[in-house]
């Protein structure tokens, strides 16, 4: 489950970059490689330079409308990217990434995909880890319980949900927890980000 969590945290944190495949024709040796670097070297760095004096100037007066994970890296970039391209390049590109490495760690978790999934339908939805457990199988989820799987009860659970927080919210699902009632009962609401209230299902647990 740990290394689950710190891959979780990495894909969130990481940028990814999906490489063409080399024909065989194009392929080279190590040696002459680094040979093409070397001598490429010299305009490579000076336009990193360049890319690094053109954000400097620009630091100061850039303003990005909501700051992402990694914000002063998005802020730096942002003022460096118009050296190449034009703007609003790095941001689109870079949460087009975060999104792609958000789905594959949504995908590959049980909890926040099952919770996407009674999403999809409604709204709202409010109840006690309890509540998700059985609703979790009156879908007829069938993933075994366990660390490779579902929780086993419905503390694990709402720990398994804290931690899918950040990620649902990427993909339009607020994750709330509170108290309710005169004995206190933990109650999780979860919100689509992207659904009028009027597209309720009306399912409360």
């Amino acid at each position: 489950m740990l290394t689950k969590i710190l891959r979780a945290l990495l894909a969130d944190r990481a940028l990814f970059l999906a490489l063409e495949p080399i024909a065989d024709e194009h392929r080279r040796t190590e040696r002459q490689l680094w040979r093409e670097f070397e001598e490429m070297h010299p305009w490579i760095l000076g336009a990193l330079l360049d890319a690094a004096a053109h954000g400097l100037r620009r630091l100061s007066r850039v303003r990005l409308e909501r700051s992402p994970r990694m914000a002063d890296f998005a802020l730096w970039a942002t003022a460096c990217e118009t050296a190449f391209w034009s703007p609003g390049t790095f941001l689109r590109v870079y949460d087009a990434n975060r999104r792609s490495a958000i789905e594959g760690v949504i995908e590959a978790d049980p909890v926040a995909a099952f919770v996407r999934k009674i999403m999809a339908v409604r709204s709202t939805w409010t109840g006690r880890a309890s509540d998700l457990l059985r609703a979790r199988i009156a879908a007829g989820d069938n993933v075994p319980d366990g660390t490779a799987g579902w929780p086993k009860n419905p503390r694990a659970l709402a720990g398994r949900l804290r931690r899918c927080q950040t990620f649902l919210r990427t993909v339009g699902i607020d994750i709330a927890f509170s108290r309710e009632g005169r004995t206190g009962s933990r109650m999780i609401r979860m919100t689509s980000l992207t659904k009028s209230p009027r597209t309720s299902v009306g399912w409360q647990a």
